[in-house]
């Protein structure tokens, strides 16, 4: 069983940052492929990154809408994962996910344990 709490979201303006965090718990985070994923007001939850667990590489895939803006990573030794959100801008307010899955995967389908979100809401 594994338990995420995240953290960080806030109300920015356009133009600013933001780091979120994922707190995990439990021994066999470092497993775990990880992903953010947001629900945007009249939207379906999407994929926002993923980052594979330590058995994969290190490897990580972005949705085309953040790349070069957003950047996914993780310290296992805290059993947290972090995303990196720089630029904002209003098309990115939504309530922000994070997710384990035991592949590495965009499909929500595939996350197991979720946490209960946090709110990113940036102004213009």
């Amino acid at each position: 069983q594994v338990q995420l709490v995240e953290s960080g979201g806030g109300l920015v303006q356009a133009g600013e940052s933001l780091r979120l965090s994922c707190a995990a718990s439990g021994r066999t985070f470092s497993l775990y492929h990880m992903g953010w994923f947001r629900l945007a007001p009249g939207k379906e939850r999407e994929s926002v990154a993923t980052i594979a667990g330590s058995l994969s590489g290190g490897k990580s895939y972005y949705a085309d809408s953040v790349k070069g803006r957003f950047t996914i990573s993780r310290d296992n030794a805290k059993s947290t994962m972090y995303l990196q959100m720089n630029s904002l801008n209003p098309a990115y307010t939504a309530v922000y996910y994070c997710a384990a899955s035991p592949r590495f995967a965009t499909n929500q389908n595939d996350y197991i344990y979720w946490g209960q979100g946090t709110q990113v809401t940036v102004s213009s």
